[in-house]
């Protein structure tokens, strides 16, 4: 006789963060774990098939507004997603703009997140300050310039795709500069390029040109999930790149196939801001017999 899933019958918001599919689901009134096979189990429904799942938890720390932890379609945990964060700053704070509930604090596997609302559905995420150090995005080798680190895709003389930045924004990203992101089979590449040996703990991939001094367009292969409509990580990774590669300036308005992110990499105190919009598509509850075998 299998256990049911503390899951069953739980509420949850399915949201898009400029087309990134976002499941919002509160834990912070029980002790409950997700488990990978819950969350596949989640993404596998058409009603809750996600890029990432955002679960909330209740934070463990004074002046912490809560603890969130991120699971990707293959039931894999992600330190990062910014899209989702939005999401789950749309869920605490309700959906209309209210004086003193303008403002959270979040505690990730990435770090702590400052979310600000900057109307009734937009907010911009402090992601933090990036990570350049070979080590610390991390690579399997040593790179002492990572803004452009060795590694292609095709023939070595005439290779399809090479030479990326890599960054992490606590997740790690490798960006490839390219005339047209979507002259590209990213479908095929992908999967190789995620699961290259240099990186250890895998590795998200985005396609980006730069269109001028404050505008790059992004495609986006997802650690775990595959090509998206949008990823914020994915946009401010992209940004800092750029930056580095001395291609854009600091403020930069990011196309992704979902809409526009608007990436500020603050040269005050090295953080990256990230502004963009969220929707709500329904609300629901979780159906027993989806959990069958998945407890």
């Amino acid at each position: 006789m299998s256990i049911p899933s503390p899951l069953a019958q739980r509420r949850y918001l399915k949201m898009n963060g400029l087309g990134n599919a976002i499941v919002v689901l509160d834990l912070r009134d029980v002790d409950v774990a997700v488990t990978p096979a819950e969350a596949r189990a989640i993404a596998a429904q058409p009603a809750t098939a996600f890029d990432q799942l955002m679960v909330i938890h209740a934070s463990r720390t004074p002046g912490i507004d809560a603890r969130i932890r991120i699971y990707n379609t293959d039931g894999s945990e992600a330190q990062a997603c910014g899209n989702g964060t939005r999401c789950v700053a749309w869920a605490m704070l309700g959906p209309v703009l209210e004086p003193g509930r303008e403002r959270l604090t979040l505690e990730s596997r990435a770090g702590l997140l400052h979310v600000t609302r900057k109307g009734d559905l937009s907010f911009t995420v402090d992601m933090g300050a990036p990570r350049l150090k070979w080590d610390e995005i991390p690579l399997a080798e040593e790179f002492r310039d990572t803004r452009m680190i060795e590694l292609q895709i095709g023939p070595i003389d005439a290779p399809v795709l090479h030479s990326p930045s890599a960054v992490s924004m606590g997740n790690p990203h490798a960006i490839f500069w390219v005339e047209d992101p979507y002259a590209y089979d990213l479908e095929r590449f992908g999967p190789l390029l995620e699961n290259h040996p240099v990186f250890p703990e895998r590795a998200n991939i985005e396609l980006a040109a730069v269109r001028a001094r404050d505008h790059i367009d992004l495609r986006v292969w997802e650690r775990g999930a595959g090509i998206t409509l949008a990823c914020g990580s994915g946009a401010c990774a992209a940004v800092v790149a750029a930056v580095r590669k001395k291609l854009t300036d600091r403020r930069v308005r990011v196309t992704l196939p979902g809409g526009d992110l608007f990436i500020e990499w603050r040269e005050q105190d090295d953080h990256v801001l990230m502004t963009g919009p969220v929707e709500l598509e329904h609300a629901g509850t979780f159906a027993p017999e989806i959990f069958a075998g998945a407890a």
